[in-house]
């Protein structure tokens, strides 16, 4: 139990003071709040095919897939509609209040999904949990709010997207293995039962319980990171404090423990956090020290919307599209039924690989875990090496290769297919845990002013849900209008077609960022904050005029003269 509670320890101030450590605390709370979504939005595409199939819409394979993908895409468009108004309040409130929200909203959405008796229901409950969730856009503040070293970028970057690639595996485990349970688990699930009446009830149930458990953690050990939020009451987080103490030994908890009160010894708000990253308001030292600038001019729309911002936000949306129309084809190519209609090459032949449920979420569970390795070993290597925008350009100009030839898979004589399958998987999950990341890096570092992360990563968001919400739509028409002609490889070659012009949209981004006011290198930090943040002005030489930035920096009444008229 030690263990375990340690990992929600802040440091010592003396460990601190020389720590350049990784803010490992903060981050794995935050991933435990993370893991649920994932988990829930994946469940779904192992059995999605057959649920709306169930709901004998029609019996039309084609109509059936193009269903399937509006199922998909409504919680992608209730989330454009409302990501920019989570983004813009999480600025306002705070990070924590958003984030718990989004997964209540999750939880909800899973239960009535479960007992969805028709499409409409099942409509509805997605949309639901779009309108409820804003968590993308947030999520990704609060990591930019977390790190401050540059040096610790790819590595926090890439978390969120790994814990992505466990919840992808358990979500696509779990639906694949629970949905129809009385078929599948006929002497433990027998029929007349509720699962029997909403055969795919047992998935979302397990699903709500994961989203619980990260409710609770969120209330009990997230901490705010909003700047002007953070040192606010926290009921919650007071007692998640408390339940830890409970598993102290004596010697760790202090004297106002002992006297009744909800404190341990690392609640001390002038004490520190595990690294200076890791401290929302960067605070070292005695009171005196206020925390390092952070700009409160108020940004107006198009000020944010710089030209590189305005080019990330469009290749993020472009590479959503296109990666999203790949998630809603590739379980559809493996449940429809094989075809005994004779191929035309190079263009015009049908089939699927019919494969089953359990095989189907088996196979994206295996993509979950291969994502794993990709994001904590190929990303950080690659980064390093190439840096966020080459990293980013390496992966989109490959796409379009790799959708020109995944329908050809169909084709392949069994041992053949069975590799095919194995280097799609590996291609697709590499390409999603480079692509990602490197662009939340990009934006973080072209970002003109912390207080305005939320709200351009509720741009970024909206985007993404748009193009989630389009793409699904836009590939099941294409491929109904493909089965229709003979022609199956069509959605994926159109995939292709957006995947060019993403690479193209890349070729304008730029690798250097933009003087920051508020996000600042570990080295440059620790510099200013070693003898000291704040000095007396006598002490040292006027810099010139030139390097002076007025504007980013205010003057705090009662404190000493900082030394950031670089910054």
């Amino acid at each position: 139990m030690a263990f375990g509670t340690s990992i929600f320890r802040r440091a010592s101030p003396a460990t601190n003071k020389s720590s350049k450590s990784f803010p490992t605390r903060q981050l794995f709370i935050l991933a435990l709040c993370r893991l649920c979504e994932p988990i829930a939005f994946m469940s779904i595409f192992p059995y999605i095919y057959y649920m709306v199939k169930s709901f004998d819409i029609t019996d039309d394979e084609r109509q059936i897939a193009f269903y399937a993908g509006i199922v998909t895409s409504a919680f992608a468009m209730a989330e454009f509609m409302a990501s920019l108004f989570w983004g813009r309040l999480s600025d306002s409130i705070g990070r924590k209040p958003v984030l718990l929200t989004g997964i209540f909203g999750t939880g909800i959405s899973m239960l009535m999904f479960g007992f969805a008796p028709n499409l409409p229901m099942a409509l509805l409950a997605r949309a639901l949990g779009g309108i409820l969730n804003g968590n993308i856009g947030v999520l990704s503040t609060v990591v930019a709010e977390v790190v401050t070293n540059k040096e610790h970028q790819p590595r926090a970057f890439s978390i969120m997207p790994f814990v992505w690639s466990v919840g992808s595996m358990i979500g696509a485990a779990i639906g694949g293995s629970l949905a129809e349970p009385v078929k599948n688990y006929p002497n433990t699930f027998h029929k007349g039962s509720i699962f029997d009446k909403f055969p795919y009830l047992l998935p979302n149930l397990v699903c709500t319980a994961c989203v619980a458990v990260s409710f609770i953690f969120g209330i009990l050990f997230l901490e705010e990171t909003h700047e002007e939020k953070k040192d606010r009451k926290d009921v919650g987080l007071t007692l998640g404090n408390w339940f830890l103490g409970l598993f102290s030994s004596k010697a760790q908890i202090t004297q106002d423990q002992e006297e009744g009160k909800l404190m341990l010894p690392f609640e001390d708000e002038k004490k520190s956090f595990d690294s200076v990253e890791s401290s929302p308001s960067l605070l070292q030292g005695d009171a005196l020290s206020p925390a390092l600038p952070v700009s409160r001019k108020r940004y107006a729309i198009r000020e944010m919307l710089t030209p590189q911002i305005r080019l990330i936000i469009m290749s993020y949306g472009v590479l959503a599209f296109h990666t999203i129309s790949f998630e809603q084809l590739l379980p559809i190519l493996f449940s429809m039924p094989k075809s005994d209609i004779p191929a035309h090459l190079p263009f015009k032949f049908l089939g699927g690989l019919e494969l089953t449920t359990k095989t189907i979420g088996m196979i994206l569970a295996v993509q979950g875990g291969l994502q794993v390795i990709a994001q904590l070993v190929v990303f950080p290597l690659i980064v390093a090496r190439l840096g966020p925008l080459r990293t980013f350009r390496l992966v989109i100009f490959s796409y379009p290769v790799l959708y020109c030839l995944v329908p050809y898979l169909t084709l392949a004589p069994g041992f053949i297919q069975h590799i095919g399958i194995g280097i799609i998987l590996v291609w697709k999950v590499t390409g999603q845990a480079l692509s990602y990341p490197s662009s939340n890096i990009m934006l973080v570092n072209h970002t003109p002013s912390k207080n305005v992360l939320g709200t351009l990563n509720g741009f970024v968001a909206s985007a993404a849900s748009l193009a989630r919400t389009l793409g699904p739509v836009f590939a099941g028409m294409v491929q109904a209008a493909g089965l229709k002609a003979g022609i199956s490889g069509l959605s994926w070659w159109t995939c292709a077609v957006v995947a060019v012009i993403g690479a193209v949209i890349s070729l304008g981004q730029e690798s250097e960022p933009v003087q920051q006011e508020s996000i600042i290198d570990d080295d440059e930090s620790e510099r200013l904050l070693g003898d000291g943040l704040y000095r007396e002005s006598s002490d040292i030489a006027p810099l010139p005029s030139s390097h002076t930035n007025q504007q980013s920096i205010e003057d705090v009444p009662g404190t000493k003269q900082p030394l950031l008229a670089d910054i």
